[in-house]
């Protein structure tokens, strides 16, 4: 047996991967190491995977003062003594965690907790991080002893390098992850969302176990495939298998009826089963299969979810409101939509939006059939949304990310602006969204130079304009079509407007084209959103509302 068994149990851990498959990893390049670690190269050994994960930690770039083996010799005996290690409080920033014994000893068991508490005591900064058990638990596995194991965790605790997110450690980044989570799932697991927003109250509770199912859930000769790739590629690793395990759910427990009678514990169940159904490498081909958009544009959709919490003041943990019924029966009139459709339409909007609650700002019916007074009461709002009842019954609309002010930086010239967040969509005779056609089709559009991430302009104008007067504390925003090279604009027609219409997605064709009265409008397919006609081609309006988000 190898230097590295100390804190396992070999009747637990798979004999396979003992001593099987390659001895040793030459490589350096980091394309090579990336294909190494998602085909499971170091996998089936055991002391090849400690070697390989002592080296791709040790070149994390860290603090300067960063604890190490001598730190823990010198702090264990002070902190935890002659007692008991099983009887010691965990800190409260694990937030009582899953603390998983994997294929760990008991020697190995009671190492985990003398190492968080060490781990608390050099690090006070940390208020939240519900993953580091977990991340404990699996590389004892690895570790010749309880100081290197520390060490390990420490430096990926400590990494400074802005572009490599590791583990969260607060709240607020904990938090806004499960809201970025929320956001993937609504554009790359429809059905599964579609589920979940039927099944579940809140449905951002459900999301936010979203890194208990890695970090708790999900069975040691997986967890330690993902970590494999996560030490090489970091954080979005964890999205995407995550995104993966959801899509399984939905596929293996589809038309089931539920087992217990919460959708969260049915998805734990799952994942801790996930052996009867999916292998680790099914798991992995699943989650790097999804076309997922760059590191870039999530780091920008979390930093935009994390100011929105920042907004609101939830920064620390507190009893989470319950946001899937933001839309209350009482005080919610539409002469379009039902509380369950417009309830539905919630569920698609992004997650930093969906905490609140519609405002009710322009109706032809009350304000009259008048574009000057549309924009006047829809300006200064900032995403809204736009419901349309056709004299013929039919239902339509749009989710508009931009403020309508910004039609006149194009000056009397009709100029498309908004981002890709901005979609189209019916709801009668039948529901269908339609999404940025770069979302489905990444293919179409190669990502552009680096987004700066501080001040810029709020949205991708096609013509050129000013940046807004205090850009200070607006956010370059995610999915602006700038970020990307488009081979025409033609993908990135998201809304324009001028005194005499409104349109809405464009090229060879308009998703909305609405006249000045608000009175008359039509509808084509468009090569932005991709869409089929979203009511009769051309149709008579008899409602028009506009919807802004109340915090």
């Amino acid at each position: 047996m190898d230097e590295y068994n100390r804190f396992v149990d070999w009747d637990k851990m798979d004999v396979t991967v003992q001593s099987q498959g390659a001895k040793e990893l030459t490589c350096t390049e980091f394309q090579e190491l990336k294909q190494l670690a998602r085909q499971g190269y170091w996998a089936k050994n055991h002391s090849l995977r400690a070697k390989v994960y002592h080296r791709l930690i040790s070149n994390i770039p860290c603090r300067t003062v960063t604890p190490d083996a001598n730190v823990y010799r010198d702090i264990i005996v002070k902190i935890v003594g002659k007692r008991n290690s099983s009887s010691l409080p965990l800190p409260e920033f694990v937030d009582n965690s899953l603390v998983p014994t994997y294929c760990l000893n008991a020697e190995g068991i009671g190492a985990v907790r003398k190492i968080i508490l060490c781990i608390a005591n050099q690090f006070p900064d940390i208020s939240f991080c519900p993953a580091l058990p977990s991340v404990i638990a699996l590389l004892l596995h690895y570790s010749r002893d309880e100081a290197e194991c520390f060490e390990q965790v420490c430096r990926i605790l400590a990494c400074n390098d802005p572009s490599k997110r590791l583990i969260d450690q607060t709240f607020l980044a904990f938090e806004s992850s499960c809201m970025t989570f929320g956001d993937l799932v609504n554009k790359y697991c429809q059905a599964a969302h579609k589920l979940m927003v039927a099944v579940s109250e809140d449905v951002l509770e459900v999301y936010s176990d979203w890194q208990r199912w890695l970090f708790g859930e999900l069975p040691m000769v997986y967890i330690a495939r993902v970590f494999d790739v996560f030490l090489v590629e970091g954080y979005k690793v964890l999205y995407r298998v995550a995104l993966a395990l959801l899509k399984f759910f939905h596929k293996v427990r589809a038309g089931q009826p539920m087992e217990s009678d919460s959708i969260q514990q049915d998805i734990r169940a799952f994942v801790r089963d996930i052996a009867k159904s999916v292998s680790p490498e099914r798991l992995l081909e699943k989650a790097f299969a999804i076309r997922l958009f760059s590191r870039k544009e999530i780091q920008l959709l979390q930093m935009a979810n994390e100011k929105a919490l920042q907004q609101k003041g939830i920064t620390v943990k507190q009893k989470r409101q319950n946001v899937h019924l933001a839309v209350h029966a009482e005080n919610f009139k539409s002469e379009i939509v039902s509380v369950k459709e417009m309830r539905d339409i919630w569920s698609w909007i992004p997650e930093r939006f969906a905490l609140c609650q519609p405002l009710l700002l322009f109706t032809t019916l009350e304000h009259g059939c008048s574009l000057s007074r549309f924009y006047s009461h829809s300006e200064g709002h900032e995403p809204t949304l736009l419901l349309i009842k056709t004299t013929a019954k039919e239902v339509c609309g749009a989710y508009l990310s931009t403020d309508w002010s910004e039609r006149r930086r194009g000056g009397n010239k009709l100029s498309f602006f908004g981002t890709g967040e901005c979609f189209v969509f019916r709801l009668q005779p039948e529901v269908e969204r339609y999404e940025w056609v770069i979302i489905k089709h990444p293919e179409l559009a190669a990502t552009g130079s680096e987004p700066e991430i501080h001040a810029s302009p709020a949205s991708s104008t096609l013509s050129s304009g000013s940046v807004p007067s205090d850009p200070s504390d607006r956010l370059s925003p995610f999915l602006s079509a700038r970020h990307f090279n488009l081979p025409s604009k033609t993908a990135s027609m998201f809304m324009a407007g001028s005194s005499e219409c409104i349109i809405i997605g464009g090229g060879d064709g308009q998703a909305l084209y609405l006249d000045a009265d608000l009175n008359h409008g039509r509808t084509s397919h468009c090569n932005t959103f991709n869409n089929q006609p979203l009511c009769s081609e051309s149709f008579q309006i008899s409602v028009l509302e506009v919807w802004g988000f109340r915090d």
